[in-house]
């Protein structure tokens, strides 16, 4: 009975405190607001409390990169960053487009080689587990003209994290067995790429060897399955002498002191003898690349290529892409709000203005095809040369009207450009680059590339400025250059009513972008 008699009594205690609290109502929660600071719109600040004191600029630019060239010509470059971590690497001016005197794929399996063991570390663990110390992560990625080797860690870390850069890029084992893991690795990838549902890194492939046949950025970024056999230790070797010299690097960091690095740089970069021996390098090709045009067709069966529950129908390909210019060239910045004017994407793309629902191949492919599964435009640009493109896919049937549907959206980008959708694709372009950079990683890779490139680095306020100034007259400029180039073409799939590769020249020099009639007895 006394423990029933409690339990009552705690019951009736809880009752009364929330009857208390209904009878009050909203106004019983409300006596701090409204005793304290009644009625004070957001916008307006707090009475009665201390006003903030800011901190000021010390007239030193903090968003500056700063470069520094070492005695053997090896560039430093470093960006301030707040944060207790920062991003470390090492980029080399060597990628497939140089492999013209090589078997194709030495750049894909060094990719594949980075972080192995090395003269200080026996293995790829013990790298691993010296970066662990430091909370830190490794990654390494080849492409055209660059290759990356790039650690992530704590900025207390820094002279670890540069000494084994050094060791990675200079000082790789390149041990038989590893290049055996690698054959596997780099077999398994190709037979990946063909069976991966999305064509996208394929079609790029294609598109780049139509555009630049057999030359610099037209050489296959992934190794051909007939060298995998045929790359070894001493082609390697013959390869990091030619173009892994001092005046090919560039150490480039994110949130660290730049006198510290230049000084670890100096330690563990300068005076170093690499593990292929000293040496000039003797075959370094300085070749520019030559834009040829042309069409590159893989026909293929995609009935099977995703098969499930919600399988992906059967789909061609196509990509039509003409010569845009170089990222050196006073042109890149209107390629690149062209680009982003011209936009596009999948059918099935959720979300509105942000995701690029406003764009030109939206509003006029997309939205008024409904039998249009894709259309996507890009944009690549070398230190030589640039391509813009469009990638297209529908059902088999449609191949001839979706080719035409691209080659009058190529024709139309010459017409006026609306004010609205100009400032549009400048905004969107300008917001994609502040919050690109707000990444530490894309912060490198920008500093590095840029130093790499010029030996300067353009600040995003600067590219921003660049970007306001584009006007419509620039972009039906250099639409007008790009149309007087002979289009490159990638088909991939059903391609039995695929148009030659003559009408698709002859619709981009037309007025209309329209194919040339044919007429067929039979269909």
């Amino acid at each position: 009975e006394v423990i029933l008699g409690s339990k009552m009594a705690a019951r009736v205690a809880r009752l009364r405190r929330w009857s208390q609290i209904r009878r009050c109502g909203l106004p019983a929660s409300r006596p701090f607001s409204s005793c304290g600071y009644p009625a004070v719109p957001l916008s307006s600040p707090l009475p009665n409390l201390p006003r903030p004191v800011f901190a000021k600029s010390s007239g030193h630019d903090k968003y500056e990169t700063r470069i520094s060239v070492l005695d053997n010509g090896l560039r430093v470059a470093s960006q301030d960053k707040f944060g207790q971590f920062c991003t470390v690497g090492v980029l080399v001016n060597a990628g497939s487009r140089h492999e013209v005197k090589y078997p194709s794929g030495i750049s894909h399996f060094l990719e594949k080689l980075a972080f192995s063991s090395t003269a200080q570390f026996g293995s790829k663990d013990e790298i691993l587990l010296t970066l662990e110390k430091h909370g830190g992560i490794c990654d390494c990625q080849s492409s055209r003209d660059t290759t990356m080797f790039a650690v992530s860690a704590e900025v207390k870390g820094l002279e670890t994290m540069v000494n084994l850069l050094a060791d990675v890029v200079l000082h790789p084992r390149l041990t038989d067995e590893e290049l055996e893991m690698t054959r596997l690795s780099v077999s398994f990838e190709l037979e990946d790429l063909q069976m991966r549902p999305d064509p996208e890194p394929l079609l790029t492939e294609m598109i780049h060897a139509a555009a630049y046949r057999d030359n610099t950025v037209g050489l296959p970024r992934f190794s051909p399955a007939e060298n995998v056999e045929k790359i070894d230790q001493k082609l390697l070797h013959s390869f990091l002498r030619n173009y892994y010299t001092p005046d090919r690097l560039v150490l480039a960091g994110v949130g660290v002191d730049h006198e510290q690095l230049v000084e670890y740089a100096n330690r563990y970069l300068l005076g170093v003898t690499p593990v292929w021996g000293p040496g000039t390098p003797t075959d370094v090709d300085r070749s520019l690349s030559q834009y040829t045009g042309g069409i590159v067709k893989v026909e293929k069966d995609m009935t099977d290529v995703s098969l499930g529950p919600t399988p992906i129908p059967e789909l061609t390909h196509i990509m039509i892409g003409l010569e845009s210019c170089s990222f050196l060239e006073d042109d890149f910045i209107p390629f690149a709000v062209l680009n982003m004017m011209m936009g596009g994407g999948g059918s099935f793309s959720a979300g509105g203005p942000g995701k690029g629902m406003f764009t030109r191949l939206y509003l006029n492919v997309l939205n008024r095809h409904h039998w249009m599964y894709n259309a996507t435009a890009y944009h690549h640009s070398y230190e030589d040369s640039g391509l813009l493109c469009i990638h297209a896919s529908a059902d088999p049937r449609q191949v001839r009207e979706m080719v035409e549907i691209i080659t009058r959206e190529f024709i139309s980008m010459t017409g006026s450009v609306g004010e609205m959708e100009l400032e549009r694709a400048k905004t969107q372009l300008k917001s994609m680059l502040m919050m690109n950079l707000e990444s530490r990683p894309v912060i490198f890779e920008d500093v590095g590339r840029q130093v790499l490139a010029t030996g300067t680095r353009k600040l995003p306020q600067e590219l921003c400025t660049m970007i306001g100034r584009v006007t419509g007259d620039d972009i039906k400029r250099v639409t007008a250059k790009m149309l007087r180039s002979k289009p490159a073409v990638a088909a991939l799939g059903d391609l039995s009513d695929l148009p030659t590769y003559e009408h698709i020249q002859q619709a981009l020099t037309s007025k209309d972008g329209r194919l040339p009639r044919i007429y067929r007895l039979f269909r």
